[in-house]
């Protein structure tokens, strides 16, 4: 059994630091997941058995739909309630990233100085792996770090967001009043991913009208098991309606821990960060074993030519990779 190093001693105290909920650690461990150093896995192996006690919400929703606002607003109401939070805003224009305009950042500014608070912010390209992998690291550091509520905030419905909101326990979708046939353009996505509809800007005509178009979706999706999904109304930029849309997630939350419904989520977003991680590993030792770039122009050269083919060719590279393992 190898002796353990005066690295992995670093690594254990460093570890440590972030279970206690150090802020300077917790950011720098986030940094090595963003720059994907080669000790950011160790150190999530450390942190992984005390995670999976936060609560994780998922915000997302068109541009425009008021999602940051609405987060903001979330974290306020938490905050009032002694509850700590972690943000990811997963959206590089996004006010907790500094680049939305002056007023947000005015009142993001609020929660710069409350230790309850930790806000990071992930951009949406650069990501080895993918950014539901990247977004989960993150949450799963912020989660060690003993934050009570992590909110994941998206730029879109696009499926990069939906893959991220996947990684919550509830996933709450915001909309505004007018879309029309963007709604129609999104149901399957949305149908798919909401635990809560947040119909925001409700103070604006067609908020009633935005309610009965997604209830008349639930309806036709009834022969795909579709539920009925709680529909809130707020106007963020007020906070009217706030309160209500965070009983609506604890009684979600309640709802899924009374029966196997958060196991069986919490399974299934591990289940999918496992094969993230292997297909990454795979990748990587596929271009490895590819060799280097002479060697791959000259295998491309010779598939070009028809003297081999790509399935004999990738039998081949799976062969060697497994006997490199024996």
């Amino acid at each position: 059994m190898a002796m353990p190093t005066h690295a992995d001693d670093a690594l254990r105290a460093f570890a440590d630091r972030v279970l206690k909920g150090e802020l300077r650690a917790g950011a720098r461990a986030m940094r090595w997941v963003d720059d994907g150093a080669p000790q950011a896995f160790d150190l999530l192996r450390h942190l992984y058995p005390h995670t999976g006690r936060a609560h994780v919400v998922g915000v997302t929703g068109n541009p425009g739909s008021g999602k940051s606002t609405l987060t903001d607003q979330l974290v306020r109401h938490h905050r009032a309630r002694g509850r700590t939070v972690g943000v990811v805003a997963v959206d590089p224009s996004s006010p907790f990233s500094g680049g939305a305009i002056l007023g947000d950042r005015i009142r993001m500014a609020d929660h710069a100085t409350d230790d309850g608070v930790f806000i990071r912010s992930l951009a949406t390209r650069g990501h080895l792996g993918g950014l539901s992998r990247s977004t989960h690291d993150v949450v799963g550091i912020l989660d060690a770090m003993g934050f009570d509520e992590i909110i994941i905030e998206t730029v879109g419905v696009g499926q990069d967001e939906i893959e991220v909101v996947r990684i919550a326990d509830t996933s709450v979708v915001v909309l505004v009043p007018g879309m029309g046939d963007d709604i129609q353009a999104i149901k399957a996505g949305i149908l798919e991913i909401a635990d809560i509809f947040a119909i925001n800007k409700a103070d604006r005509e067609g908020a009633d009208l935005t309610v009965r178009d997604i209830r008349a979706l639930q309806m036709l999706s009834e022969d795909h098991g579709s539920t009925e999904v709680p529909i809130l109304k707020t106007v963020a930029r007020t906070g009217q309606g706030v309160p209500e849309l965070l009983e609506a997630v604890a009684a979600h939350r309640d709802k899924m821990l009374a029966g196997e419904g958060l196991q069986d989520r919490k399974r299934r977003r591990e289940a999918h960060i496992l094969e993230t991680l292997v297909r990454d590993r795979l990748v990587n030792a596929m271009q490895s074993a590819l060799g280097s770039a002479e060697d791959k122009n000259q295998l491309f050269d010779r598939l070009a030519a028809r003297e081999t083919d790509p399935y004999t060719e990738a039998d081949r590279l799976v062969a060697e990779l497994l006997n490199a393992n024996d």
